[in-house]
């Protein structure tokens, strides 16, 4: 029986790109959107993948969206927290409207579905959690200490969580992309990108596959020995 996995904001961007690598590897996968209605219908159609709309950063939105998945297709066995936004501003030009916004959809949707599945892992001893964080959440960003908190919020939520899950078969990893060649990272001045692209020892912005290729490794069955770690894939951008 294929496990069943959710993939949040996964019918664009990154998003998309993880969804069809979990298909790749024979997964049932449900890709979440937020709103985007033609775009979520156009990738269904263009793939064939389910899709599911509902608000991540809403506990109750939530537990309706995956108690009507599980009704219909299976448990969540693959957890993918991929969904974010940014609400960017210098700390005195922000909003708490801005950073609630932030926090709550990019790391509170973590907790959300965390909360909401992990129970089940635990009963059929086998999950796979990958949450998606940030090389600014790792070094920090001007003018994103929303974001940034948000992402590093992340990175310690993993490793914490990972802790809970080892002994039952789950296993729980973040990844961390650098900057990938998306319609948020294209939305950046051409002169700043290029600063940006300058920074990057392997001399270009990643794509979306890059990091899809993480994900399926890190879901992989077989990949019961790694948790509680964080995949850096950002072109050596930044180590540590």
């Amino acid at each position: 029986m294929a496990r069943v996995a959710l993939v949040t904001g996964g019918t664009r961007g990154i998003g998309s790109a993880i969804s069809l690598a979990l298909q790749a590897q024979g997964r049932l996968v449900i890709a979440n959107y937020a709103g985007n209605d033609d775009a979520a219908k156009a990738f269904h159609a263009e793939t064939g993948i389910r899709i599911s709309r509902f608000d991540v950063s809403k506990f109750e939105t939530c537990k309706e969206a995956v108690e009507q998945i599980a009704a219909e297709i299976g448990p969540i066995e693959i957890l993918v927290n991929n969904a974010g936004i940014t609400r960017d501003g210098t700390l005195g030009r922000m909003t708490r409207d801005m950073w609630d916004a932030v926090i709550d959809t990019n790391l509170g949707s973590c907790y959300n579905l965390c909360k909401l599945t992990f129970d089940g892992m635990r009963e059929r001893k086998f999950g796979r959690v990958v949450n998606v964080g940030s090389i600014n959440g790792q070094a920090g960003q001007y003018g994103q200490v929303n974001y940034a908190a948000a992402k590093s919020g992340i990175h310690g939520f993993t490793k914490a969580l990972a802790q809970e899950g080892a002994r039952y078969g789950i296993t729980v990893n973040a990844i961390a992309p650098g900057y990938v060649d998306t319609d948020m990272v294209r939305a950046v001045p051409g002169e700043v990108l290029q600063k940006i692209v300058a920074r990057i020892p392997v001399g270009r912005l990643g794509h979306a596959e890059d990091i899809a290729r993480g994900v399926a490794f890190l879901t992989a069955d077989e990949a019961g020995f790694v948790t509680g770690s964080t995949l850096s894939i950002n072109g050596g951008q930044h180590m540590y």
